[in-house]
């Protein structure tokens, strides 16, 4: 598979990672991920459900984590920490809905150049009451 080896900017970055946070299951996952790839896109994503308040370094951890398996992001101390901060600000937007409930859902990565940007796409809530929301945060590397 030959990549165009083109770099997008932040927005499509953005993009990216919502999209691959919005994916259903691990086929259509696995078929946006060949298609941003061939576009120069690099994703990961991983499925996360738990406490809110009890899990925002595990929800950090496994962005980080998948990013790397993924060949998202590199072993390096500034790529890490460039994804951990995305993930940070991504939960922070969700906090005011989630502060004391559970969360199920989604966490995406997308990369191209030195954009790296982070969604998280959770429910909210108790039961079948939930509530809806995306977080997304960005940083360059």
């Amino acid at each position: 598979m030959e990549t165009e080896n083109l770099h997008y900017g932040s927005k499509d970055v953005v993009k990216a990672a919502i999209m691959i946070a919005l994916t259903s299951d691990r086929d259509e996952e696995r078929e946006l991920k060949k298609q941003f790839l061939t576009k120069g896109i690099k994703t990961a994503a991983v499925d996360y459900g738990g406490e809110f308040i009890n899990s925002v370094m595990r929800i950090v951890e496994r962005a980080v984590v998948s990013a790397k398996r993924e060949g998202v992001i590199e072993e390096c101390h500034a790529q890490e920490g460039a994804v951990a901060g995305a993930a940070r600000e991504a939960l922070s937007q969700v906090m005011p809905k989630a502060l004391g409930l559970n969360v199920g859902g989604k966490i995406g990565v997308a990369r191209s150049g030195e954009h790296v940007s982070v969604a998280v796409f959770f429910g909210i809530g108790l039961l079948h009451l939930n509530e809806v929301a995306i977080g997304t945060g960005h940083r360059v590397v």
